[in-house]
């Protein structure tokens, strides 16, 4: 009886791998991989986790990502921003801590949001942003630019080159930047 059970168990577990490598492909390689953008400035550490789709001959931003609705600023898992410094964002102070990144691309400008709630997903199961504006920290408007050089896969960066630190989002032609600052810490 034991060993009927142990090979019936056996079959069973054969079964589910060869339906998870040949179905659910779970050894392929994601389409919206995890990335990190990290900096580290004297005592400041910023670090943005988050997933990269790709273009992939598509149109983006007014197709794939509508206009004028809340975006989860990459794939997958909900964007993390997160500061181990208060920082000085367009006027407005965002405390040290882990935020989620939220925006609205619009044709001229978008709006840029910092959510104090974590969560797990970007999206519900109707592919609804599970983002809550009633925990928005900070919210912004930044100015759209567009490059000459097509960016396959959507990146997120910091850019000191200049000794002004920005938080840069690209996708396809389109480029964002927020630009941060350290907070005045009192004497």
């Amino acid at each position: 009886m034991l060993k009927r059970l142990l090979i019936l168990l056996s079959i069973i577990a054969i079964g589910l791998l060869v339906y998870c490598v040949f179905v659910e492909n779970i050894f392929s390689p994601r389409l919206s991989p995890k990335d990190k953008a990290k900096i580290t400035l004297n005592d400041l550490k910023l670090e943005v986790e988050y997933n990269r789709p790709s273009k992939r001959d598509r149109n983006i931003f007014g197709a794939l990502v509508p206009y004028n609705k809340v975006w989860r600023t990459g794939a997958n898992e909900a964007t993390t921003f997160e500061t181990n410094k208060d920082l000085m964002i367009d006027g407005m102070v965002l405390k040290k801590g882990k935020y989620t990144l939220w925006t609205v691309p619009m044709e001229d400008t978008w709006k840029v949001m910092f959510n104090t709630r974590q969560y797990q997903w970007g999206v519900n199961e109707k592919m609804e942003p599970m983002w809550d504006p009633n925990f928005d920290a900070i919210e912004l408007e930044v100015p759209v630019q567009d490059i000459e050089e097509i960016v396959e896969k959507f990146t997120i960066a910091f850019d000191n080159k200049t000794g002004n630190l920005k938080l840069t989002l690209a996708w396809d032609q389109t480029l964002i930047e927020i630009p941060l600052n350290t907070y005045p810490s009192k004497p």
